[in-house]
Order: structure tokens, then C-alpha cells, then sequence
């Protein structure tokens, strides 16, 4: 093969792979394009969460800085989207106060959210001998005795959204939601075996 020979069959070889490369761009492109007018045709909407009631067993302050709690919490959650489901991938609940928080996390196994469904969980949160910060254990102690608590039931994890058969990468959730709860006050409460239930119906702030 002569060296003029050679140096075409580079240059043939050359230019396949360049419009190998730009017609793979092009597909990308058309592929990405496609997906983003469907997701903004479908206007996917953040899941809706609800605190519907809190049940405490205990809920203890213990010298200055140590507490013991033990409470079961009710979340209500609908998926407000037509078209688009949701997986829920991981999802942890916990109890904050003051910022800081008060019990373990307590897992919510995987689920599958279809359109307009909703699922209510209702897990256990907890947390024994728990070290707070000496300020918080005294604000904790004198809002028991003032008869009311303002608690913080969290709900971090991941989401995945579902359109047809497309599943997207997984997305972080938080949840926030307020729980004003009236201690000692039984008329605003009812008695469940050793602990106390007291209905909320608070709406939680969602960040996706």
C-alpha cells in the first residue's frame, strides 16, 4: 500500500468516527431534549405530607441533659401527580428539639407510590438515655411543667420519580413537621393502653 494509499484510508477512518461521535451527540440531545419537555409538560409536583397524630409513652427528662422518649407518630403522604410515581427509596424519621435531635433514626421500608395514591406510615421513634445540650434539657423541663412541648418530626431520605417506563436518579427528600404537643392535658388527648395520643393534622413543609 502506497503511503498516499495509507493516508486516505486515516482520513475515510477519521472522518467515520467523527460522524459516529456527532451522531451520537445529536441522539443524546434528542433523547435529553425529549425528557425535559415531558417532564415540563408533566409538571411534577413534590408529594404531600401530613402529621396526624403523635402517641407518647414516655418522654422523660432525667437530670440535667439526659432524656428518654418513646413515641409513635402517625404521617399521612399522597402523591398529588397524574402521570408520575414515586419510589421511595430510603426514608428515616426522627425527632428534633431546639435544633438538635432527640431520638435515633427509625427506618420506613421501600415503597412504590403510584399516582393519586397515598400511604400512611406509623413508626416508632425513640431514643434511651439520649445526651442533650444542658440548655435543652432545661427548656425541656420547663415546657412540661408550662403543660406544652414543640417537637420537630423529620423525615430525611431519597426519592426516585417514575414517568412510564423512564425512572429517574435518586432525588434527596426532607420533611418538616411541627408537633405541638399538649403534655399532661388528657382532654386534649386520649389514652392508648400506657401512652397518650394527641391529634395534630399538621401540614409538613417538602424540599425535594
Amino acid at each position: 500500500m502506497s503511503e498516499k494509499e495509507c493516508t486516505l484510508h486515516k482520513d475515510k477512518r477519521k472522518k467515520m468516527l467523527q460522524r459516529l461521535c456527532a451522531g451520537l451527540l445529536i441522539l443524546a440531545f434528542i433523547i435529553l431534549l425529549a425528557i425535559l419537555i415531558t417532564w415540563a409538560v408533566l409538571q411534577p409536583k413534590k408529594p404531600r405530607f401530613i402529621l396526624q397524630d403523635a402517641t407518647i409513652f414516655i418522654f422523660n427528662v432525667s437530670a440535667p441533659n439526659i432524656l428518654t422518649a418513646n413515641i409513635q407518630v402517625t404521617v399521612y403522604s399522597r402523591n398529588p401527580n397524574d402521570q408520575i410515581g414515586i419510589y421511595y427509596d430510603k426514608l428515616d424519621v426522627y425527632a428534633t428539639y431546639h435544633s438538635q435531635q432527640i431520638t435515633y433514626y427509625t427506618a420506613i421500608p421501600p415503597v412504590y407510590q403510584g399516582h393519586k395514591d397515598v400511604n400512611v406510615w406509623s413508626p416508632f421513634i425513640y431514643g434511651n438515655n439520649v445526651p442533650i445540650a444542658p440548655y435543652n434539657g432545661l427548656a425541656l423541663t420547663q415546657d412540661q411543667s408550662n403543660g406544652a412541648v414543640q417537637l420537630m418530626i423529620k423525615m430525611n431520605g431519597r426519592v426516585k420519580w417514575k414517568v412510564g417506563t423512564v425512572t429517574t436518579g435518586r432525588y434527596h427528600l426532607h420533611v418538616t413537621c411541627p408537633a405541638y404537643i399538649p403534655f399532661g392535658n388528657k382532654n386534649t388527648g386520649i389514652v392508648i393502653g400506657t401512652g397518650i395520643k394527641y391529634q395534630l393534622s399538621q401540614s409538613c413543609k417538602v424540599s425535594v
